[in-house]
């Protein structure tokens, strides 16, 4: 999800076909990436999530590419992949998934920034998120999200940001086998894997209200998720829900910031 218009990456721009060139050295590094976080996903993803991976059915030789990906993602719910630099506007993203169409940074981290980087490349939008626009609910759900955020003004924009942030990105959920993660944002960085499952954050029960005030920040470690009972918590928001939960979200005024997140003077 898209925050500035600055980063040090420079994006693809994919061919008239669809397709990008990438190099040697691109498509290893996504070899190393994809086959580190098959491991670090075992008993921590929730089912949902890897079932969407069985569906994708990725390589692991080569970064894939968006026209393969796209004809899976619209037999099973009608959604394709949309190309874009490595960050776009609220605006545009809302946009684009009110269209059905999910950005995809044409890009892939250098090995300097292999377990972190602050930019959503084309490996977190792929594994993170990919999976679950298979699931025609969570789709739909995302769909439906981006409508409301593309008729919401600026500043409900940014409380919206909040409910994505801390469910399609930072996401847990409780399950008969214990706590699982749906979070693309989790489910992309091994190391934060390993963390949120950890007994060490703190986990919250999924409260509308609270979500959307609850500060976060895109280059620290999460100090807080938001534990879903089931998916249907999600499924069930409906427009005038959410619309009527962001009003008095933004006349409550956010939460104070987790200690961690502040930065010492």
């Amino acid at each position: 999800m898209a925050l500035t218009d600055k980063t040090p990456y420079k994006s693809y721009t994919p061919d008239d076909t669809g397709l990008i060139n990438w190099t040697c050295d691109e498509n290893h590094v996504w070899h190393d990436l994809i086959t580190r976080q098959q491991q670090s996903i075992i008993g921590k993803a929730y089912q949902g999530y890897l079932d969407g991976l069985d569906t994708l059915a990725l390589p692991t030789k080569c970064v894939p590419q968006l026209p393969a990906l796209d004809t899976i993602l619209q037999q099973a719910t009608g959604w394709q992949t949309a190309a874009v630099p490595a960050l776009i506007s609220f605006g545009k993203f809302f946009d684009l998934l009110a269209n059905q169409r999910f950005p995809v940074a044409t890009f892939i981290r250098t090995r300097e920034d292999f377990d972190y980087i602050q930019e959503p490349d084309i490996f977190h939008e792929i594994v993170g998120h990919l999976p679950l626009l298979t699931h025609p609910e969570f789709a739909n759900f995302t769909h439906i999200y981006g409508k409301l955020g593309q008729k919401a003004d600026k500043a409900a924009r940014v409380f919206l940001a909040r409910l994505y942030w801390f469910t399609m990105e930072f996401g847990l959920i409780n399950t008969q086998d214990g706590l699982r993660i749906y979070g693309g944002g989790i489910l992309s960085s091994p190391a934060e894997t390993d963390y949120a499952v950890s007994g060490q954050p703190e986990y919250r029960p999924f409260v509308l209200n609270d979500v959307l005030r609850t500060p976060y920040r895109i280059d620290k470690i999460q100090p807080i998720y938001y534990v879903i009972d089931n998916p249907e918590q999600l499924f069930c928001l409906d427009e005038h829900t959410l619309m009527n939960a962001v009003n008095q979200a933004m006349e409550q005024g956010l939460f104070a910031p987790h200690p961690s997140l502040i930065d010492p003077v």
